[in-house]
């Protein structure tokens, strides 16, 4: 089988693995020199912790299992089972860390809540004050920015795989094939669109104007090395607010009596923190939903994460190397893990993991190679 893929970010690039796994010639093609969208302008982390139950839940396990399988093939992944810790202090937070250890899928996320004492022990760089702290062993990372470079060139290895960067697919000319704008038709036996946030021209042209997904913006920020180990990614619990997971009337009586600070409010903004390879810390993150975007990034958010790490770590928050926005696509129904259709005969479209991406991207492609018959 001839497979055709549209987009190097994550999503793209495990569709073009599952191909090539599974025997297929595959062409992979990137309007980009390289993709440069939210696959590299996140965390890094396979995040488990938060994912609703039942079929996100699932998805993410299934994931987490399949990036430690290719991560063991493919070391500049930077694969890592380093687990997350979510500190809690008021009485309202730790109710919900309470309720979300006592889940009836809390062993399969590897929840346990954790004294002080205890966090620390997985964790001696969180020096701060907290009560409790919510640990979810089944969470792991890798390096965003180096992870589809790291793939492609295992993927180079095969000589059935072929990338072509710095290409746009323009149109489809009939089915399972696709015209650039060198003016090369590609022709296969199935084509997968992975445009990421891309959702107009071609894209729009092809679902029409009712898809369901939107596109969200962020902010995050690296920093110069810590110094130090930071073993586990580490939450806030503002993270109970956002991930599905946490939802119970603990959460509800958390929101109604202990709402957000302002800029948190304003910004929507939760904490995660993950060390890089190099010894940084990616911090983040805030999502803005309503268009157009700015085109700038706007300081208080940053102030604000500043404040919320420095409070756990106990010391100052090194030098902030970079700051970046990214912009990725959602599925409009929470409850849909990613959009799957088939837009022309041989054609198929994948959009809209949101946050959910770098973490379910594996099984994602996994099941659109099941359900094409790959």
């Amino acid at each position: 089988m001839r497979v055709t893929v549209v987009g190097a970010g994550v999503l793209g690039t495990m569709h073009a693995w599952q191909a090539v796994e599974r025997g297929h010639t595959v062409v992979q093609i990137e309007r980009e020199a390289e993709a440069r969208g939210a696959s590299l302008r996140n965390f890094g982390q396979i995040w488990v912790s938060g994912r609703a139950g039942g079929d996100e839940l699932r998805t993410a396990l299934r994931a987490r299992e399949l990036w430690e399988t290719i991560g063991g093939r493919v070391p500049g992944l930077g694969f890592r089972a380093n687990g997350s810790l979510t500190p809690v202090r008021s009485p309202r937070e730790l109710a919900v860390a309470e309720a979300a250890a006592a889940r009836p899928d809390a062993a399969e996320r590897g929840y346990a809540l954790l004294t002080p004492r205890a966090a620390r022990s997985l964790n001696p760089a969180l020096r701060g004050e907290f009560t409790a702290a919510l640990h979810c062993e089944r969470d792991a990372a890798v390096e965003p920015r180096t992870a589809q470079l790291a793939l492609r060139a295992e993927l180079l290895k095969s000589p059935r795989y072929t990338f072509l960067p710095g290409r746009e697919v323009r149109e489809v000319v009939g089915p399972g094939a696709v015209r650039d704008d060198h003016g090369d038709v590609h022709a296969a036996d199935a084509v997968v669109l992975c445009t990421g946030a891309w959702l107009g021209g071609l894209v729009r042209e092809l679902a029409g104007p009712g898809l369901p997904v939107r596109r969200v913006r962020l902010q995050m920020m690296q920093t110069d090395p810590l110094g130090e180990p930071l073993p586990t990614s580490v939450a806030d619990a503002d993270s109970f607010r956002y991930y599905p997971a946490y939802a119970s009337p603990a959460l509800d009586e958390l929101n109604a009596r202990q709402p957000q600070p302002g800029t948190a409010a304003a910004h929507r903004m939760q904490l995660l923190m993950v060390q890089r390879a190099d010894g940084g810390l990616t911090i983040g993150d805030t999502h803005e939903y309503e268009h157009p975007f700015a085109f700038d990034t706007v300081e208080d958010p940053y102030d604000h994460l500043t404040s919320v790490v420095e409070s756990f770590l106990g010391r100052p928050l090194p030098r902030i190397r970079r700051r970046w926005a990214g912009v990725y696509a959602q599925c409009t129904d929470p409850g849909r893990v990613v959009h799957r259709q088939r837009v022309r005969d041989g054609v198929w479209l994948v959009t809209g993991p949101g946050g959910r991406g770098m973490t379910c991207a594996p099984a994602i492609a996994e099941t659109t190679a099941d359900e094409l018959g790959w």
